[in-house]
C-alpha cells in the first residue's frame, strides 16, 4: 500500500485552509494511507492557535510551523522536508483554497503506481462554483464544470505559462489523459519521492510563482514523464495572494520569467527576454517591474527586494 504525504500551506487564511482540510479528510483511500502536513507559514494572526484547537486530537494531521513567511516555495519545502523523514512514497502539494472529489487521490495514485516513469501528476481542476473569472458567461447548469486547468502549456516564444482549457465549459473535451504536458499546476501536484531524491525540492530562488513550471522542467530533463489525469477532479476557489497587475504579481512574475527563461528557453528567446527586460527597466511605469529586472541581474533571488 502506498503512503502519501499531503502538504497544505497556510498563511493568514485559517478558515479557507480548514475547509480544504475538511474536504481532504473525506477522501477515499483504499490503495494508500496518508497524513496531512499542515504548514503554517509564519502567519501573523491566530492561525496556529485555531489549528491546534481544532486538530489537536486528529492523528491524520501534523502541524508544522515555519515561524516566518518563507514564501510559497519555502513553505512547501518545509513541509516536504518534514514529511521526507517518514519515508512517504509520494507527496501531494495542494493549495489551501480547494475542495476535492473524494476519489481524486485514489485515481491519481493508481495512475502513479501503474507507470513508474511518471514523476509528477495532476488532476482536472474546475473553478469552484461562484469563483469563475467570467461569471456572466455560463448557465446555472454549467457552474461547477468550468475548467481552471486541464494541464499546463508554455508559450516558449514569450516564456508564459497558461492553464489548458481555462474558462471552458467541460463537455468531455478534456477527458483524454495526457503524458506530455509542459507542466502540472502547483495548485495540485502529486510528486513521487524519487523525483525529490534525484532533482531536489522546489527551487527556492523563485519564492513564489513559476516554481511549478521550473520543477516540471527539471523532472522532464531527468527523464520523468508528467501526467494530466482527468478522472481525478478538484475545485479551485482561486483565492490567490495577489491578482494580475498587483505589485506582488508584477515583481515575482517579471523576475521569475527571466530566471526561468534564461535557464530553459532557446538562445533566440533569451535574447528577446534580455531586450524586453531592458525596456522594462527604463520605460515600465511599474516600479516593481524595474526592481524585478534589477534584482535578476544582481542575482537577488528568493524574496529578493520584495517588502
Amino acid at each position: 500500500m502506498s503512503q502519501i504525504a499531503i502538504i497544505v500551506l497556510n498563511w493568514k487564511k485559517p478558515q479557507l485552509t480548514i475547509d480544504t482540510i475538511d474536504s481532504l479528510l473525506k477522501i477515499n483511500h483504499k490503495s494508500f494511507s496518508y497524513k496531512i502536513f499542515l504548514v503554517d507559514n509564519g502567519s501573523p494572526d491566530n492561525s496556529v492557535e485555531i489549528f491546534k484547537n481544532k486538530y489537536k486530537s486528529n492523528k491524520k494531521i501534523k502541524l508544522v510551523e515555519t515561524k516566518k513567511n518563507l514564501g510559497y516555495v519555502g513553505g512547501n519545502n518545509a513541509g516536504i522536508v518534514f514529511a521526507l523523514k517518514s519515508g512517504f512514497d509520494s507527496y501531494l502539494l495542494i493549495n489551501n483554497d480547494v475542495l476535492v472529489d473524494p476519489n481524486f487521490l485514489e485515481i491519481l495514485n493508481k495512475a502513479s503506481v501503474k507507470d513508474k516513469s511518471i514523476g509528477i501528476l495532476g488532476p482536472k481542476i474546475y473553478f469552484a462554483p461562484g469563483h469563475e473569472f467570467h461569471k456572466d458567461r455560463y448557465t446555472k447548469k454549467q457552474i461547477g464544470k468550468i475548467i481552471w486547468s486541464a494541464g499546463g502549456a508554455i508559450d516558449w516564444k514569450n516564456v508564459l505559462g497558461s492553464n489548458v482549457g481555462i474558462d471552458d465549459y467541460d463537455q468531455g473535451q478534456y477527458d483524454q489523459e495526457t503524458y506530455d504536458p509542459d507542466f502540472i499546476s502547483g495548485c495540485c501536484m502529486l510528486i513521487k519521492k524519487e523525483v525529490f531524491q534525484k532533482i531536489g525540492l522546489l527551487n527556492e530562488d523563485y519564492f513564489m510563482y513559476l516554481e511549478d513550471m521550473e520543477i516540471c522542467q527539471r523532472a522532464k530533463k531527468n527523464n520523468y514523464k508528467l501526467a494530466y489525469i482527468p478522472g481525478s477532479v478538484i475545485w479551485h476557489i482561486n483565492a490567490g495572494s495577489s491578482s494580475s497587475g498587483s505589485p506582488l504579481h508584477d515583481y515575482f512574475i517579471t523576475r521569475n520569467r527571466l530566471l526561468f527563461g534564461f535557464k530553459y528557453a532557446s538562445f533566440r528567446t533569451k535574447f528577446a527576454l534580455f531586450r524586453e527586460s531592458i525596456k522594462f527597466y527604463f520605460f515600465s511605469k511599474s516600479a516593481w517591474k524595474k526592481t524585478a529586472v534589477k534584482d535578476f541581474y544582481l542575482n537577488k533571488l528568493n524574496k529578493g527586494s520584495w517588502q
